[in-house]
């Protein structure tokens, strides 16, 4: 029911579904959620949380085709450089569509992967003459467009093909065998190096003006933390009872947008009195000939550049980026189902993630986004800093993306926030998704040695490697390209080497299950009560009707990526209890 009196619904959370009764279940846990996953906002609301997950991830998602527009010769004025944009922003609410209706089914937005940013570039620079010896200034139109399309080609399809992989591992279940490995100790340090990690492009954004990044930052923590419980009065009309006053609280869940607006107003008028100096990274006017440039309205469509060449080389180092994001997405779930309220998510539903994930990979290659997508764990911090965990929000978001991918030019108005304003928001989404990583630790037993070592070690080589390597870039010289490329790409992601060094610690030093937080964490996948057996309820999992049905016959219960899988029979067989039977 909603509350007139400060518009939000009063709900008990940590849920995915009511109890036969129709009642919430008195054990679950008591959240401050104002929407959980399966809860259906209205409409309105719908459009302004999903909104707000759009401005918040679109930042991240353009910047990959706008970082590698140099390397594929695309001049400033060249309208291929918003076309490159508009068909990531079309796609990626194409895939986030399909994630939360018939993939992972969590709230999680999907975007274009700063993964993919190293292999595509060393892709480009090995493969290509570099742009600056090419004589752009004397070439056609015609000659231009080639020379930029031929480079997108072979990033085209070494994203496609790299893309299989995921879309195997997901769906035959391969993920759920590994799930059996991944512990706190692997997730902690993989979540939190993705906060991490990426605070140096927060910072260099932000360096652009310094004064517009800490005002977008202040406004955000004033209203989301301070003013949080503010209601605000609006009259109502209504025919039964005339004018009549009630509240809301808008700053509970809408402050990013709020703080954003503000601060983009105000770019805008210090552009327009020219306030501010010519090249400031605050100026809302650096991006209009791209917006110029751009038409109103354009259809994306498969092979728009023409067909995808494959280059073995190309292939091998994108593979690196589908094993950093599959270990990143796996993160995500946990993380988003923490704070939204929900289960941790099944096998079965990690499965089909991975393997939806890997279909949304191939569809962006076979588009040509210069890039492959992933869940934003950034937009898992907008969940928990909102309370809105509805998975509707989420499937109106995409909307939205698909509406401003085909509205061209509406997608290239969004280019126009200044790079300050993004880095703002950047630094309080990084910021949750960090803290969300570590909230894992409940499980851990810290006064154990141990699980410090494991832990602080994951965290500070992580970090460390990563660093070195950008420093020394060819410092990797095995004498095979190929395989130079590859560990290039994993040792230089974070969240890749720090989950694998959690995992591989984890799994090899001596520890007992409790020690390790085992117990206390597969107990949120097999809650069994010795009293009524009653287990954990997932239905939020499920596939949607009429699928759910479908899936429920019998032989199905084989399939990894079915809600009624019960498991490998191998797995089953070596099993010695009940936790490891079900994670199998």
């Amino acid at each position: 029911m909603t509350n007139v009196d400060n518009c939000e619904p009063k709900m008990e959370m940590g849920k995915c579904a009511k109890t036969p009764g129709g009642e919430p279940d008195s054990t679950r846990e008591m959240t401050d959620l104002i929407y959980g996953i399966e809860d259906d906002p209205p409409w309105y609301e719908c459009v302004i949380y999903g909104f707000q997950h759009y401005v918040a991830m679109i930042g991240g998602t353009i910047s990959g085709p706008i970082v590698l527009a140099s390397f594929l010769c695309l001049e400033e004025d060249n309208p291929g450089r918003g076309a490159l944009v508009s068909t990531i922003v079309f796609m990626s609410g194409v895939i986030t569509l399909l994630q939360s209706t018939f993939g992972i089914r969590l709230p999680i937005i999907q975007g274009g992967n700063f993964a993919y940013l190293v292999p595509t570039i060393v892709l480009l620079t090995t493969n290509h003459p570099a742009c600056a010896s090419l004589p752009l200034a004397n070439m056609t139109a015609l000659e231009k467009e080639e020379q930029w399309q031929m480079r997108i080609r072979d990033v085209q399809g070494a994203i496609t093909v790299s893309s299989v992989f995921q879309v195997v591992i997901g769906f035959t279940g391969m993920m759920g065998l590994l799930m059996r490995w991944i512990t706190p100790l692997t997730v902690v340090p993989t979540v939190t190096l993705v906060g991490l990690s990426l605070f140096d492009v927060a910072s260099r954004q932000a360096s652009g003006h310094w004064g517009v990044c800490l005002l977008t930052m202040g406004l955000s923590l004033v209203m989301s933390q301070h003013l949080r419980d503010v209601a605000i009065p609006i009259p109502v009309y209504r025919k039964d009872r005339g004018v009549s006053r009630t509240s809301c609280q808008p700053f509970k869940s809408l402050s990013l947008l709020i703080a954003v607006i503000i601060t983009w107003l105000m770019c805008v008028l210090l552009t327009a009195y020219d306030l501010l100096p010519e090249g400031s990274a605050a100026r809302t006017d650096i991006t209009g000939p791209l917006f110029r440039t751009t038409p109103w309205i354009r259809f994306p469509y498969p092979g728009q550049w023409g067909l995808p060449t494959v280059n073995l080389a190309g292939v091998v180092g994108m593979l690196a980026a589908v094993l950093s994001s599959i270990i990143e997405s796996v993160g995500d779930y946990y993380a988003c189902a923490r704070v939204v309220g929900a289960p941790v998510p099944p096998t079965h539903a990690i499965n089909r993630g991975i393997g939806v994930e890997g279909i949304g990979c191939m569809l962006a290659g076979l588009y040509g986004t210069s890039s492959g997508t992933t869940s934003y764990s950034g937009n898992i911090g907008i969940l928990s800093i909102t309370k809105v965990g509805s998975r509707r929000v989420i499937q109106y978001s995409g909307l939205i993306m698909i509406v401003c991918g085909v509205l061209a030019k509406m997608g290239a108005f969004f280019v126009t926030i200044p790079q300050p304003i993004i880095a703002g928001v950047f630094y309080i989404k990084f910021t949750m998704i960090t803290a969300v990583g570590l909230a894992s630790l409940q499980y851990v037993d810290l006064t154990s040695s141990r699980n410090l070592f494991v832990l602080g070690f994951s965290l500070f080589v992580g970090m460390s490697i990563p660093k070195w390597l950008e420093a020394n870039p060819s410092a990797i010289q095995t004498g095979v390209v190929m395989l130079d490329q590859t560990l290039s790409v994993l040792l230089q992601t974070s969240m890749f080497l720090g989950g694998f060094l959690g995992l591989l610690l984890d799994n090899t030093i001596p520890g007992t299950d409790e020690e390790r937080g085992i117990l206390k964490w597969r107990g949120q996948i097999t809650q069994t009560s010795t009293d009524n057996h009653n287990t954990t309820d997932s239905s939020c999992y499920a596939l949607p009707p009429p699928l759910n049905t479908v899936t429920k016959t019998k032989w199905l219960r084989y399939i990894p990526f079915c809600s009624t899988f019960e498991g490998f029979p191998s797995c089953k067989t070596n099993s010695r209890d009940n936790i490891l039977n079900r994670i199998c």
